[in-house]
Order: structure tokens, then sequence, then C-alpha cells
């Protein structure tokens, strides 16, 4: 049972940091090599090749959001039923989950190909970066089955507890993506099609690995066979967590789409500026997404296991913990914002820089609306409850697209780099109360049913 980790006990500060730690750490690693991605491209081939490489950033974010999010609302019961001691049953959630989500990630990737071309023109994106861009989005949809089977495997194996392994093969991951970028970039010369290979050949290994490590060291998750047949309430209940949680994401990257839109009307320059801040924004907001995502399996073994008090408790020292990391960032971001996105292009690209670092820099002052956020959000998907968790998407997605029809025409790029602290703030409104309100409902329904504790 050592690669088990049961945090329905013991201090809740360390169990969240003991699961956030090695999660962060893995996605800091995959943000790194989309940064090296992104520095190859900028540095190697072209500005050009480098705004088309950005210039669909936000409609990645919504398929790619979608398929991530169900894979984590797919892990919730796990996670519930994990808290709950009955393996039997998680065992039957796992085997439901693997046949839903082959049927998504089949259908989400046939339709996105097809669809790719349109997609590129309905966000503006500019003509002499169109082909580099189609060729880009059509292998990183292409990655589509395997990018799902990594989410998917890897949130049954966090659901128990542990984040250290999927951490591990991360890191092989990332290593694989790296060497072929530069092989398929510096040394065959391919340009922002090396960029979109490297990504899907190490996002199949990842799975590969995932898949692997369940057979063999966590057998408890591997279905037996009169467990595998189809059991029509647990697919609803997988649906009604995992449809929400990936419509959230959804919801929130139309909002993104539509920014992104109207910062590719601005033209090349601001595109790779954009590319150049989002690429490092990520790098540092991945860790309250992983606090996030820490949460979400906390509450979720607790509310499993009936400790309310628990998770109010987690709530509480998650936020310490951001706010330590908030502190963190802010002393790395405004003095070096400049130094940062010179990683990408040339010192003498004075205008891509110094809008990328304003970006970056604007958006640091607004990290605590975002790690709360994360915190929140999380944390009532944990507790079962995504539909509400999918309603704060729809307020990020209300002030994104406020800040597209306004604040872009009246400021330009200035619109652009508020429209995520907008959003965050936007989310909060709703959440704060929201997460208020659910805890006290249901201290009263599992005070009513005699099995609070």
């Amino acid at each position: 049972m050592g690669n088990i980790n049961d945090m329905t006990a013991g201090p809740p500060t360390r169990d969240i940091v003991r699961f956030a730690v090695p999660l962060a750490c893995g996605y800091i690693l995959q943000q790194m090599y989309l940064i090296i991605d992104a520095a190859i491209v900028g540095r190697f081939v072209s500005v050009g090749a480098l705004a088309a490489v950005g210039a669909s950033a936000s409609v990645m974010f919504l398929i790619m959001g979608f398929c991530n999010g169900a894979c984590n609302g797919f892990a919730i019961p796990v996670a519930q039923s994990f808290g709950a001691k009955d393996f039997a049953a998680m065992r039957r959630y796992v085997a439901n989950a693997v046949r839903l989500s082959a049927t998504i990630a089949a259908g989400v990737t046939v339709a996105t190909c097809a669809l790719c071309g349109p997609i590129l023109r309905l966000i503006n994106t500019p003509g002499e970066i169109f082909a580099d861009a189609y060729t880009f989005l059509i292998l990183q949809f292409a990655a589509i089955p395997f990018t799902f089977s990594y989410n998917l495997l890897a949130g049954f194996i966090r659901a128990l507890g542990n984040s250290k392994q999927p951490f591990y093969f991360l890191i092989f991951s990332s290593i694989v993506n790296i060497l072929l970028d530069f092989l398929f970039i510096i040394m065959m010369g391919l340009g922002v099609e090396g960029v979109g290979l490297a990504t899907l050949l190490s996002q199949a290994a990842s799975g590969y690995m995932c898949y692997t490590y369940i057979r063999k060291k966590m057998d408890v998750l591997t279905p037996r066979p009169e467990e595998r047949a189809y059991d029509r309430a647990k697919a609803m209940e997988l649906l009604a967590n995992g449809l929400p949680m990936g419509l959230q994401f959804s919801i929130t990257a139309i909002g993104s789409i539509m920014l992104q839109s109207a910062n590719n009307a601005l033209g090349t320059v601001y595109v790779a500026a954009f590319t150049a801040s989002m690429r490092v924004k990520y790098f540092f907001t991945c860790v309250f997404e992983n606090i996030g995502v820490a949460m979400a399996t906390y509450c979720g073994q607790n509310i499993g296991a009936r400790k309310l008090g628990r998770v109010a408790m987690g709530v509480r020292s998650a936020i310490k913990v951001t706010a330590i990391y908030i502190v963190l960032a802010f002393a790395l971001i405004m003095p070096f914002a400049e130094e940062m996105m010179m990683l990408f292009v040339d010192a003498g690209e004075r205008e891509i820089i110094g809008n990328a670092a304003m970006y970056m820099r604007i958006s640091c002052y607004f990290y605590p609306a975002l790690g709360l956020l994360t915190i929140l959000r999380y944390s009532i998907q944990g507790l079962g409850y995504s539909n509400l968790s999918m309603l704060s998407g729809v307020m990020e997605m209300a002030a994104r697209c406020g800040v597209s029809l306004w604040l872009v025409p009246a400021l330009a790029f200035v619109g652009v780099c508020y429209g995520d602290p907008v959003a965050w703030v936007a989310a909060d409104l709703f959440l704060i109360p929201c997460m208020l309100l659910l805890y006290r409902h249901l201290r009263r329904k599992l005070a009513a049913e005699g099995s609070l504790r």
C-alpha cells in the first residue's frame, strides 16, 4: 500500500503539500518543455513561427481543457469510493470511466481534425502564419487520444493519493519531448511540424507508462472480470462529474478564444508577445492549478469518509500555502519579466519583449484572486458539485468576452493584459459565497443522516 496515500487522517497541510508538490513539480516541468518548444521555434525558426505556435493557444485550451477536466471529474467518484473504502465500487467506476473516455476521445479527435481550418479562420489567424498554425494545430488534435489516456490514468493514480508517480512519468516524457524538439526542429529542420510531432510522441509515452504502472503496482485499481461490465448508474454518475468539469474549461475557453481573436486582430507582433507571455504565465500559474487538483482529491476522500471538518481545515491550509507561493512568484516576475521574454526572441525585439513583460506583471498583481479561485473551484468539485464549479466558468467567460468587446478596442494590448485578471475576480465573486453556502448545506445534510464526522 506504499503507492497509496490516505488523506482522511493526519495534518491537512502535510497531506496537501505532500500531494501537491510532486504534482506541481511535474506540471512546472511540463511548462518548461513548452517554454523550450517556444524558445526553439522563436530562436531557430522565426518570430512568425512562434506566433503560429501560439495563435491557437486558446483553442487548445478549449479542447484539451475539456478532455482534462472530464478526466479529473471521472477521478472524483474513484477518490470518494477510496475514502469510503468501497474498493469494488471504485473499480467499477474505473472500468466505466475507461469506456466513456475512449468514446469521447475518438469523437473529439475526429471532429477537431475535420474543423481545424474553419477554427483558425474563426479566431482571425493572420494570413502570413495560417499554414504553420494549421499544421501545428492538427498535430495537437491528433494527440488527443494520448493526452486523454495520460490524464485519465494519472487521475486514477492521484485519486488514491499518489501524485509522485505521474510526476516521474512527466519527467520522462518532458525529456523525450525536449530531445525530439532538438532532433525534429534543429537537426531535421521540420519547424512547427517538429513541435507537434514531439508533443504527440511524448504524450503517448506518458500514457503508456501510467497504464503499465497501474497494471504492475496498483492492482487495487484494476477491475476484476465481474466488475468490468457496463454499469449505467455509475456511468451516469461519472458523466455527472466529468462533463460539467470538462464544460467548465470549455466555457472558460470560449472567453479566452474571444480574447485571443481580439489580440490576433492586432497583428503578428502582438500574437508573438501574447504567445511568449502565456508560456511563462502558465509556468507560474500551474502551481495554483495543482494545489487545486490536490484539493479535489483531498476533499473527495474526506467527503467519502464523511469528515467535513477536515474539508474546512484543508481549505484554510491551501490558502496559506498559496499565499507563500504568491510572494515567491511576485519576487521573480516583477524584476525579471523582460529577461524571461528574451528566452523566446532576440533582445532587439523590444516591442514584443515590452508588451509580453507588461502582460506578465499585470497578471501577477491578480495572482491572489487566481489562487483563491483554484482552491474553491476544485474543492467544490471534490465535494461532488461539479455543476456549481461550472457556473464559475460561465462567470469567467462573460468577463473575458466583455474585455474583448470593450477593453481591447479601447486599450489595444493593455486591454488584453486585463482579460485574465478580470475573469479571475468575476469567478471569485461567485465561488466565495457558493463555498460558504455549500459547506453549511453539507453540514446539515450529514448531521441529518447521522454520518457527520
